[in-house]
């Protein structure tokens, strides 16, 4: 019987091939080569607190879609695309039942929204309230969003993916991604300039 070790030496399509033969323990190979992946592009759209379970899922998901995996692509692309498209069905859930709580931000959540107050000035926005009032403010415009925008936002505008890239992760059409990308920014810096300037009216 072959052993972890042995699969160690084998590429991933080698690996996949082993599993889908019947040795189940030869998917840990995957699963340990891939976990920081995983966990890096979780981390980037889901809160923290709900990270570890969330890739649990995502790990559960490539272990039942290996059938799937006809080799046609790089593996760690295939594996990318489950990761993206678990954390999209996290929001949907999310956003039907309500019960994330949604002032759980990511860094690079913080990061891209002082970047789209920036008519503030560079001292304020170095202030500890002026960020969190700036968190809460893009926590309020997320909130807004649809799961489909949300997610075309953070790939396209926070992660500077392709919108190509983002089409295959998620697997919707070229059109549809351009078209949702270009509608979730003008709402957001609608939404985000909106609510600035009400704040400066009422200061």
């Amino acid at each position: 019987m072959e052993n972890q070790s042995d699969t160690l030496k084998l590429d991933d399509e080698e690996v996949v091939a082993r599993v889908l033969e019947g040795n189940v323990n030869a998917f840990e190979t995957l699963l340990h080569r891939h976990s920081d992946l995983v966990a890096r592009i979780v981390k980037r759209h889901v809160p923290l607190q709900d990270a570890e379970e969330v890739a649990q899922d995502v790990f559960v998901r490539i272990y039942e879609s290996l059938p799937s995996f006809k080799g046609k692509s790089i593996f760690r692309r295939w594996l990318s695309s489950i990761a993206v498209r678990t954390c999209y069905d996290y929001w949907r859930k999310a956003y039907r039942c309500r019960e994330v709580v949604m002032t759980q931000l990511s860094e690079k959540h913080q990061e891209w929204l002082e970047e789209a107050v920036s008519g503030e000035s560079e001292e304020k926005r170095r202030e500890a309230d002026a960020r969190k009032e700036a968190q809460d403010l893009l926590n309020w415009a997320l909130a807004k969003m649809s799961p489909e925008d949300r997610m075309v936002l953070e790939l396209i505008h926070l992660e500077g993916l392709s919108v190509k890239e983002v089409a295959d992760l998620l697997g919707w059409s070229l059109a549809n991604i351009k078209v949702r990308s270009f509608r979730a920014r003008k709402k957001m810096e609608k939404l985000l300039t909106g609510q600035m300037r009400d704040k400066r009216r009422k200061a």
